[in-house]
């Protein structure tokens, strides 16, 4: 298989987790009337997030045991089922459980296909891959929250979780008919409970790993701030409607995908630590930014979506290349590597959306707030990994 071709296919499964969590978001003020309390929708998705943290532990060492493609098909009938469950929820809290099922097993999508690319490339080669991989996973956030508009004007808020269901047999039929095995069974390890944990922690004790993957979970925890607080930033203290909200979510979107574009092109150029240092410094400094006009009102709306826009360009660099490095000497153990660098991303975004729920006020400064916290972290663990690593570990 070509790696285009390679790239559409896992850009595809990967995608579940940005549909999952963009293509409701239009659906939030529905979704907390019917089950009542503000901050309800936004504690389903942290809900989610926990699922994706808690399903990414398992399906790493399941994908380093029994290859690629079954526990991608086992975790896709695990989504297919939640989703329908989700779509007929009776309450919140039935709700927010069959969420986190669905990101359970949701989850294999999130690891597995890191852990391909893993399999098939490495160095600048591997970050190209995941480059081209966004490009296509990048449609899912463009594309979600206006597709979950379309879904509100015909339906109620519970279609959208029916087309979510549909889309994961799609991706079943996919896994099965398209995507070819890239750990042959020689290669599989099959560890016990204490295996897997000794696994884990030689991963977290590997400061080529930790160091640019932190980097990365601190990444995703500022975007999935935005994610759980975007729509009161913009729909409630702004008034914008729902449309307007998923025009401004896509062009941030089309920044993340844009850059990680550009990123394939400058990494023909310079190394994935060198251009990982610079967005992560850009990062940091566009969450000051976003703090400073959300606490003063500077600018109005575009006051927000200025830095937004600037930070989730960042991390379409950021998130590449920090996978790349982190994976590199991973080759052994790719798929618990690639499930723990995962959980620490969603541990991370679910401990921000909770966050923004929890320090909810009306304003944007909690998601502001929360934004700032992973900017800064980005950037502190990209300061640690120059400070504690060779300077041309990954040349």
């Amino acid at each position: 298989m070509s790696q285009t071709r390679l790239a559409l296919v896992l850009g595809i499964l990967t995608a579940v987790g940005p549909l999952s969590i963009d293509m409701y978001l239009p659906a939030f003020p529905a979704i907390a009337a019917e089950f009542g309390g503000a901050g309800t929708a936004e504690t389903t998705l942290a809900a989610f997030f926990v699922g994706l943290a808690v399903g990414q532990l398992t399906q790493g060492p399941l994908a380093d045991r029994f290859g690629r493609r079954r526990p991608l098909l086992a975790g896709g009938a695990v989504y297919v089922v939640a989703s329908m469950g989700c779509a007929l929820a009776p309450d919140a809290a039935s709700f927010s459980l069959f969420r986190a099922l669905a990101a359970f097993g949701g989850s294999a999508g999130m690891v597995i296909p890191r852990a391909i690319v893993r399999d098939v490339a490495e160095g600048a080669a591997a970050a190209r891959l995941m480059s081209r991989l966004i490009l296509v996973m990048g449609a899912a956030p463009i594309l979600a929250p206006s597709l979950g508009g379309l879904v509100l004007q015909v339906a109620d808020w519970r279609a959208i979780f029916w087309v979510l269901a549909a889309y994961g047999v799609a991706c079943l039929a996919l896994t099965r008919f398209a995507l070819p095995e890239t750990l042959p069974p020689e290669r599989r390890v099959r560890r016990n409970l204490l295996g897997i944990a000794g696994a884990y922690a030689a991963a977290a004790s590997d400061r080529t790993f930790l160091a640019p993957a932190l980097a990365s979970a601190a990444g995703v925890g500022a975007m999935f701030a935005y994610i759980a607080g975007s729509p009161v930033a913009f729909m409630g203290v702004h008034g914008l409607s729902a449309a307007t909200y998923a025009v401004i979510f896509g062009a941030n979107a089309a920044c993340y995908v844009g850059a990680a574009q550009l990123n394939a092109w400058l990494l023909k150029r310079h190394p994935p630590s060198v251009l990982l240092a610079v967005a992560a410094t850009l990062l940091g400094l566009a969450s000051l930014v976003l703090a400073f006009t959300a606490f003063t009102g500077a600018g109005g709306v575009a006051g927000l979506v200025v830095p937004l826009a600037t930070a989730t360009g960042a991390l379409g660099v950021v998130v590449p290349n920090a996978s790349a490095l982190a994976l590199a000497r991973q080759a052994a153990r790719a798929g618990t590597a690639s499930a723990l660098m995962g959980m620490l991303a969603f541990a991370l975004g679910g401990v921000a959306a909770a966050g923004v729920s929890l320090l909810a006020d009306g304003t944007a400064r909690p998601m502001a707030v929360l934004i700032l916290l992973g900017g800064l972290g980005a950037l502190l663990a990209e300061r640690w990994r120059r400070r504690t690593l060779p300077p041309r570990s990954m040349g």
